[in-house]
Protein backbone atom coordinates (compact mmCIF):
# COMPACT_ATOMS: atom_id res chain seq x y z
CA UNK A 1 0.00 0.00 0.00
CA UNK A 2 2.84 2.40 0.80
CA UNK A 3 4.34 1.72 -2.63
CA UNK A 4 1.06 2.56 -4.34
CA UNK A 5 0.68 5.77 -2.28
CA UNK A 6 4.22 6.85 -3.22
CA UNK A 7 3.51 6.07 -6.86
CA UNK A 8 0.28 8.07 -6.74
CA UNK A 9 1.96 11.06 -5.02
CA UNK A 10 4.88 10.90 -7.46
CA UNK A 11 2.49 10.78 -10.43
CA UNK A 12 0.43 13.70 -9.16
CA UNK A 13 3.58 15.73 -8.47
CA UNK A 14 4.93 14.94 -11.90
CA UNK A 15 1.68 15.99 -13.58
CA UNK A 16 1.66 19.27 -11.62
CA UNK A 17 5.26 20.01 -12.59
CA UNK A 18 4.53 19.17 -16.23
CA UNK A 19 1.50 21.47 -16.21
CA UNK A 20 3.54 24.32 -14.79
CA UNK A 21 6.31 23.69 -17.31
CA UNK A 22 3.89 23.50 -20.23
CA UNK A 23 2.22 26.73 -19.12
CA UNK A 24 5.62 28.43 -18.90
CA UNK A 25 6.71 27.17 -22.30
CA UNK A 26 3.47 28.19 -23.99
CA UNK A 27 3.64 31.64 -22.35
CA UNK A 28 7.20 32.03 -23.66
CA UNK A 29 6.19 30.96 -27.16
CA UNK A 30 3.19 33.32 -27.34
CA UNK A 31 4.01 36.06 -29.88
CA UNK A 32 3.65 39.71 -29.02
CA UNK A 33 1.10 41.32 -31.33
CA UNK A 34 2.11 44.29 -33.45
CA UNK A 35 -0.17 47.28 -33.19
CA UNK A 36 -1.75 48.00 -36.54
CA UNK A 37 -1.61 51.50 -37.88
CA UNK A 38 -5.11 50.94 -39.20
CA UNK A 39 -3.98 52.42 -42.52
CA UNK A 40 -5.65 50.71 -45.43
CA UNK A 41 -5.80 53.48 -48.06
CA UNK A 42 -2.23 52.99 -49.23
CA UNK A 43 -0.12 49.91 -49.87
CA UNK A 44 -0.02 47.52 -46.91
CA UNK A 45 1.75 44.24 -46.13
CA UNK A 46 0.65 42.36 -43.02
CA UNK A 47 1.75 39.05 -41.59
CA UNK A 48 -0.74 37.34 -39.30
CA UNK A 49 -0.70 34.29 -37.10
CA UNK A 50 -3.28 32.43 -35.04
CA UNK A 51 -3.17 29.42 -32.75
CA UNK A 52 -3.83 26.14 -34.47
CA UNK A 53 -6.82 24.08 -33.42
CA UNK A 54 -6.89 22.12 -30.16
CA UNK A 55 -4.14 21.44 -27.65
CA UNK A 56 -1.46 22.06 -30.28
CA UNK A 57 -2.53 25.71 -30.22
CA UNK A 58 -0.59 26.17 -26.98
CA UNK A 59 2.62 25.49 -28.88
CA UNK A 60 1.97 26.09 -32.57
CA UNK A 61 0.41 28.67 -34.85
CA UNK A 62 -0.63 29.04 -38.48
CA UNK A 63 0.74 32.10 -40.31
CA UNK A 64 -0.28 33.90 -43.49
CA UNK A 65 0.67 36.93 -45.58
CA UNK A 66 -1.74 39.68 -46.61
CA UNK A 67 -0.95 42.32 -49.25
CA UNK A 68 -2.90 45.27 -50.61
CA UNK A 69 -1.71 47.81 -53.15
CA UNK A 70 -2.94 51.39 -52.98
CA UNK A 71 -5.20 50.70 -55.97
CA UNK A 72 -6.87 47.62 -54.48
CA UNK A 73 -9.92 47.77 -52.24
CA UNK A 74 -9.36 44.37 -50.61
CA UNK A 75 -6.41 42.43 -49.23
CA UNK A 76 -4.99 39.45 -51.07
CA UNK A 77 -4.39 36.66 -48.56
CA UNK A 78 -1.55 34.24 -49.32
CA UNK A 79 -1.24 31.07 -47.26
CA UNK A 80 -0.59 27.35 -47.31
CA UNK A 81 -3.39 25.08 -46.07
CA UNK A 82 -2.51 21.39 -45.87
CA UNK A 83 -5.97 19.90 -46.35
CA UNK A 84 -6.40 21.77 -49.63
CA UNK A 85 -3.77 19.54 -51.23
CA UNK A 86 -6.18 16.60 -51.61
CA UNK A 87 -8.99 18.82 -52.84
CA UNK A 88 -7.14 21.21 -55.15
CA UNK A 89 -3.81 19.52 -55.87
CA UNK A 90 -2.01 22.42 -54.17
CA UNK A 91 -1.63 23.71 -50.63
CA UNK A 92 -1.22 27.26 -51.85
CA UNK A 93 -4.29 29.43 -51.27
CA UNK A 94 -4.59 32.95 -52.67
CA UNK A 95 -7.86 34.72 -51.94
CA UNK A 96 -9.20 38.20 -51.28
CA UNK A 97 -10.94 39.37 -48.17
CA UNK A 98 -10.46 40.33 -44.56
CA UNK A 99 -6.98 39.17 -43.50
CA UNK A 100 -7.54 39.37 -39.74
CA UNK A 101 -10.42 36.93 -39.52
CA UNK A 102 -10.04 34.11 -36.96
CA UNK A 103 -8.37 30.83 -37.83
CA UNK A 104 -10.63 28.02 -36.55
CA UNK A 105 -11.97 30.31 -33.80
CA UNK A 106 -8.49 31.51 -32.77
CA UNK A 107 -8.14 35.27 -33.11
CA UNK A 108 -5.65 36.54 -35.67
CA UNK A 109 -2.58 38.26 -34.26
CA UNK A 110 -0.82 40.88 -36.35
CA UNK A 111 2.84 39.81 -36.29
CA UNK A 112 4.37 42.29 -38.72
CA UNK A 113 3.24 45.24 -40.82
CA UNK A 114 4.65 47.52 -43.47
CA UNK A 115 2.77 50.33 -45.13
CA UNK A 116 3.38 53.17 -47.52
CA UNK A 117 6.21 53.35 -50.03
CA UNK A 118 8.18 50.40 -48.64
CA UNK A 119 5.10 48.16 -48.84
CA UNK A 120 4.41 49.45 -52.36
CA UNK A 121 7.93 48.47 -53.44
CA UNK A 122 7.84 45.02 -51.81
CA UNK A 123 4.37 43.79 -52.82
CA UNK A 124 5.44 42.69 -56.34
CA UNK A 125 8.40 40.79 -54.85
CA UNK A 126 6.19 39.16 -52.20
CA UNK A 127 3.62 38.10 -54.79
CA UNK A 128 6.38 36.69 -56.99
CA UNK A 129 7.76 34.74 -54.00
CA UNK A 130 4.27 33.30 -53.46
CA UNK A 131 4.07 32.28 -57.13
CA UNK A 132 7.56 30.74 -56.96
CA UNK A 133 6.93 28.74 -53.76
CA UNK A 134 8.38 25.34 -54.73
CA UNK A 135 6.55 23.18 -52.14
CA UNK A 136 2.91 23.88 -53.01
CA UNK A 137 2.31 20.21 -53.83
CA UNK A 138 3.54 18.82 -50.54
CA UNK A 139 2.64 19.34 -46.90
CA UNK A 140 3.94 17.87 -43.67
CA UNK A 141 2.63 19.25 -40.40
CA UNK A 142 6.02 18.78 -38.76
CA UNK A 143 8.80 19.51 -39.48
CA UNK A 144 7.61 20.99 -42.75
CA UNK A 145 6.99 22.19 -45.32
CA UNK A 146 3.86 23.69 -43.77
CA UNK A 147 2.17 27.09 -43.50
CA UNK A 148 5.01 28.53 -41.44
CA UNK A 149 7.60 27.17 -43.88
CA UNK A 150 5.70 29.06 -46.58
CA UNK A 151 5.69 32.33 -44.64
CA UNK A 152 9.39 31.85 -43.88
CA UNK A 153 9.95 31.27 -47.63
CA UNK A 154 8.46 34.70 -48.29
CA UNK A 155 10.66 36.21 -45.55
CA UNK A 156 13.81 34.60 -46.97
CA UNK A 157 12.97 35.49 -50.56
CA UNK A 158 12.15 39.11 -49.66
CA UNK A 159 14.61 39.93 -46.84
CA UNK A 160 13.75 43.63 -47.07
CA UNK A 161 10.43 42.65 -45.47
CA UNK A 162 12.30 42.36 -42.17
CA UNK A 163 10.06 39.54 -40.94
CA UNK A 164 11.06 37.44 -37.94
CA UNK A 165 8.48 34.79 -37.15
CA UNK A 166 7.93 33.87 -33.48
CA UNK A 167 9.09 30.58 -31.95
CA UNK A 168 5.49 29.37 -32.01
CA UNK A 169 5.62 29.29 -35.83
CA UNK A 170 6.69 25.66 -35.85
CA UNK A 171 8.13 24.72 -39.24
CA UNK A 172 9.62 28.14 -39.96
CA UNK A 173 13.14 26.76 -39.78
CA UNK A 174 12.39 23.92 -42.18
CA UNK A 175 13.60 26.00 -45.13
CA UNK A 176 17.05 26.50 -43.66
CA UNK A 177 17.41 23.47 -41.36
CA UNK A 178 16.17 20.71 -43.64
CA UNK A 179 17.10 21.70 -47.15
CA UNK A 180 20.25 23.71 -46.38
CA UNK A 181 19.95 25.95 -49.38
CA UNK A 182 18.75 29.42 -50.18
CA UNK A 183 15.30 30.05 -51.67
CA UNK A 184 16.94 30.76 -55.03
CA UNK A 185 18.66 27.35 -55.00
CA UNK A 186 15.51 25.57 -53.83
CA UNK A 187 13.45 26.92 -56.74
CA UNK A 188 15.95 25.79 -59.39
Amino acid sequence: MIGFTRFLLYSISLLCLMSISLWGISAYLEPEPVSSSGVSDGAVVRIYGADVWGLRGHFAMHTWVATKTAEEKHFTIHQVIGWKLRRNGTTLSVSTGNPDRPWFNSPAILLHELSGQKAHELIPEIRQAVTDYPYARTYTMWPGPNSNSFTQWVALTVPELGLLLPAKAIGKSWMTDHINMSPAQASE
